[in-house]
């Protein structure tokens, strides 16, 4: 829900630390390959325009998609300017989804996605399947299976990154899809138990036999102040906060 959360008054969501001021979460990769910058994004929930805004995007490449909930995708549409920028080259830019993610885009966004949507200024996209590995120019996109309550969602990774949010448990075959991490970013809701959430108690386990050298958690709720929760935290372990950004090994 973002924090503040709407209607609270609780410590996290009047804090004036920034670190508590939480937009919905994504993920922006940028590389260079051949003198030009190329950028991916995972996820573009409500606050996409704002996040967009804030990182100077002039372009997008490719967005992944990990599922169709609300607070991942309903901001698909502010991507239409960006490819409008594509659409002068003659493309448009791929969302890549699981079969149920995509049925979601195609009904929420069908003035633009439906066979011969006649909306002159809709986004110049394409829903493209999203497979064991995705590759957006040089880049391999490997997904990481991962559960969200009883629904299957996709983790990723990206060279010695990978990115998990919204787990709630990840299966024994995912694991072995996870060795050798330089960092992984995992969701971390709360303390307190969740149906389709992990903890953060749990998060720090997984983190532990995952091994990464860096661990961020992402997707937290108000119950997690930023300054004390990071005081609890074992080395090398951190919630993630709005602007976050690091170098990673491709």
């Amino acid at each position: 829900m973002g924090v503040p959360t709407l209607g609270c008054g609780c410590g996290v969501c009047t804090s004036t630390d920034p670190h508590d001021r939480r937009l919905r979460p994504s993920l922006l990769l940028r590389w260079n390959e051949g003198g030009r910058e190329r950028i991916v994004v995972v996820d573009t929930g409500p606050d996409f325009r704002e996040q967009a805004l804030k990182n100077g995007l002039k372009r997008v490449d490719a967005v992944l998609y990990t599922h169709g909930h609300a607070d991942h995708v309903l901001g698909m549409d502010d991507l239409r300017p960006l490819s409008f920028i594509i659409g002068r080259e003659g493309g448009q830019i791929p969302l890549y989804a699981s079969e149920g993610t995509a049925e979601v885009l195609e009904r929420v966004y069908d003035y633009t996605l439906k066979p011969g949507a006649t909306y002159i200024n809709r986004a110049r996209v394409r829903i493209a399947p999203l497979g064991e590995r995705t590759q957006v120019h040089s880049v391999v996109f490997v997904r990481v299976p991962v559960l969200h309550g009883t629904m299957e969602i996709a983790g990723f990774r990206f060279g010695n990154t990978a990115y998990m949010t919204d787990v709630s448990s990840i299966p024994e075959s995912s694991f072995a899809l996870l060795g050798g991490l330089d960092c992984v970013i995992l969701s971390a809701l709360r303390h307190n138990p969740h149906p389709s959430h992990a903890t953060l108690e749990q998060a720090v386990a997984w983190a532990q036999r995952i091994g990464a050298r860096q661990t961020f958690f992402t997707h937290i709720a108000h119950d997690l102040g930023h300054a004390e929760t990071n005081r609890s935290l074992p080395a090398g372990m951190a919630l993630a906060h709005d602007g976050l950004s690091f170098p990673v090994t491709l």
